[in-house]
């Protein structure tokens, strides 16, 4: 446990689509600052790789090349494809990272070229050699997850420097860690500009989606970024889905799960050790056999 002469800093910047809030405790003020310096530098080196609107990114190269040949890509962006393809495969294909199309022809995406057709995630060869290869034609999007891989990054890298308890919140996508807890809000789907406090959250990471902000009409119709895969249409439910698991980049993900499934993403949310309340006009329900909430 920290001495009572410890310090906490706490800082923000806008990164991932939104702004990024870091807090860190440790025993002075310089030792806090480096830390806190060493995220935000994590966070950022996950957005140049993963990011679909910058053209020159990581991901971006891939979506480019991957159906002409083999890529070599970075371990990191090599560990979200691995863990989006078993997230993929746990939930029937529910979760699906190919559906980027949908999002460029509602413009939530950028169109930086010419458009793939509408392949699936098992369409996307990932090698032990760190390569991928696109069967078809696709784009893919990590917008689903890349936002939890870097929450989880960012407190790697606040634990490297010696911080024992902080706080990483992107928009959202939140994580806290050490020997305090942390009360969560949540908006109400029905009543945006009210807060719900959903959960006491320690050592453990949430997420929530919820359509409240991002819906528009495109062509007449009502779209989100939430895609079911399998319809290639978009979810369009007004409920709220925050979903509580060991890591963010598990509970980013399985949001999207949740929001299409509903209670039948129970076998889902158990196999990652997560759970998750649907806020809606009727109250509350909560799923999954796990907490990670106090």
């Amino acid at each position: 446990m920290l001495s009572p002469s410890s310090t906490e800093q706490t800082r923000s910047r806008p990164l991932l689509g939104t702004f990024v809030t870091i807090r860190a405790a440790a025993a002075d003020a310089a030792a806090a600052s480096r830390a806190i310096e060493a995220a935000f530098a994590a966070i950022a080196r996950t957005q140049a790789s993963m990011s679909f609107h910058d053209p020159n990114s990581e991901l971006s190269v891939l979506n480019r090349e991957a159906h002409n040949h083999r890529v070599p890509v970075s371990e990191d962006l090599f560990a979200v494809l691995s863990l989006a393809r078993r997230i993929h495969d746990a939930s029937d294909g529910a979760f699906d990272v190919a559906i980027a199309p949908e999002l460029v022809r509602w413009k939530y995406l950028p169109r930086h070229g010419r458009m793939s057709g509408g392949g699936t995630f098992e369409n996307v060869e990932l090698d032990p050699s760190r390569t991928v290869r696109f069967a078809v034609p696709l784009l893919i999007d990590l917008g689903g997850i890349a936002k939890g891989y870097a929450v989880d990054r960012a407190v790697d890298a606040l634990r490297d420097a010696g911080i024992r308890r902080g706080v990483v919140n992107a928009g959202g996508d939140l994580r806290v860690f050490g020997d305090q807890s942390e009360l969560v809000h949540v908006r109400h789907p029905q009543a945006p500009g009210t807060c719900v406090p959903i959960a006491e959250l320690r050592d453990g990471s949430i997420a929530t989606s919820a359509p409240y902000f991002s819906k528009r009409r495109v062509q007449g119709r009502e779209v989100t970024p939430i895609v079911d895969p399998a319809a290639r249409a978009a979810c369009t439910s007004s409920r709220s889905v925050s979903v509580i698991a060991p890591t963010c980049v598990i509970a980013d993900a399985l949001t999207k799960v949740v929001a299409l499934r509903g209670v039948r993403s129970v076998p889902v949310l158990d196999r990652f050790d997560a759970s998750a309340l649907i806020l809606n006009a009727d109250g509350a329900v909560a799923i999954g056999g796990s907490t990670r909430a106090a």
